[in-house]
């Protein structure tokens, strides 16, 4: 699997994002404060995650069909790693 910029960029927003809530943290931030943000960084997470596995999802069912290989294998294959990250 290739990841291209725009997925490495997410991921190092989240890496920003959680080094901010450390600093929160670590300035005794209020607690809502940083469970907000803490809920902010998990969502973005799990867009970050469906991203990629669709992603991979669209790549392995396209090599697939061109090699004439069922389907259904790597749609419940991706279904499960979506439902796990939850």
């Amino acid at each position: 699997m290739r990841y291209d910029d725009q997925m490495k960029n997410r991921v190092k927003r989240i890496e920003g994002q959680l080094r901010g809530i450390l600093r929160m943290m670590e300035e005794g931030k209020d607690c809502r404060e940083v469970i907000t943000q803490l809920s902010a960084t998990r969502a973005a997470m799990d867009r970050a995650i469906g991203v990629i596995v669709s992603a991979n999802l669209v790549d392995c069912v396209k090599e697939a069909v061109e090699k004439g290989r069922d389907t259904e294998q790597l749609v419940v294959e991706a279904v499960n790693l979506l439902v796990q990250s939850r």
